[in-house]
């Protein structure tokens, strides 16, 4: 079982589907079998934390949204070549966001785990997004000067297995790979 956010924002707890016994195997060999004390509360503040990640990028926030980057942050996009660093993106952004318009993605689900120690944290996230339609967001927390702060964020578009050979190929066409 794990804990998930619904969509009202309330913990609930889920069984992983069969497919997915490897990923929840890694995740429960990586915490211990008893919750750390105080460890639903180091999930509700990283939770907090990727809450006002997306609150800032809805309104085109630049300082808000890049506050909540650690000093070495990477930011992997949607196509292969987005492979950016905090000042990278950074300068992806700024100019977009000065004009008002950023991004908007609706959390449907999110898992966090804590490392032992609990100054790392990892999740994934399950988002909606208008343009997009349902994508997915991952990546790790570190602690940095007494706050969450994200490390990484991979932002992808589930491609569903019956769907994936296509899309593949459609890619080595546009890429010549």
């Amino acid at each position: 079982m794990v804990n998930v956010l619904n969509d009202a924002g309330r913990r609930s707890r889920r069984l992983f589907p069969a497919r997915l016994a490897g990923f929840a195997l890694v995740i429960a060999s990586a915490s211990p079998v008893s919750p750390l004390a105080g460890q639903d509360d180091v999930r509700d503040d990283v939770s907090a934390t990727l809450d006002a990640l997306h609150e800032a990028a809805s309104e085109a926030d630049f300082d808000r949204y890049f506050s909540l980057y650690a000093r070495e942050a990477v930011f992997l996009g949607t196509d292969a070549t987005e492979r950016w660093t905090r000042e990278e993106f950074m300068d992806y952004t700024k100019a977009r966001f000065d004009a008002g318009t950023g991004w908007t993605y609706h959390m449907l689900e999110r898992h966090i785990a804590i490392a032992p120690g609990g100054r790392t944290a990892w999740f994934d996230e399950r988002l909606e997004n208008a343009n997009l339609g349902e994508t997915r967001g991952s990546g790790v927390l570190v602690m940095e000067d007494g706050n969450w702060r994200i490390a990484q964020y991979n932002l992808t578009i589930p491609i569903p297995n019956e769907m994936a050979r296509e899309v593949a190929e459609r890619i080595r066409a546009l890429t010549g790979g």
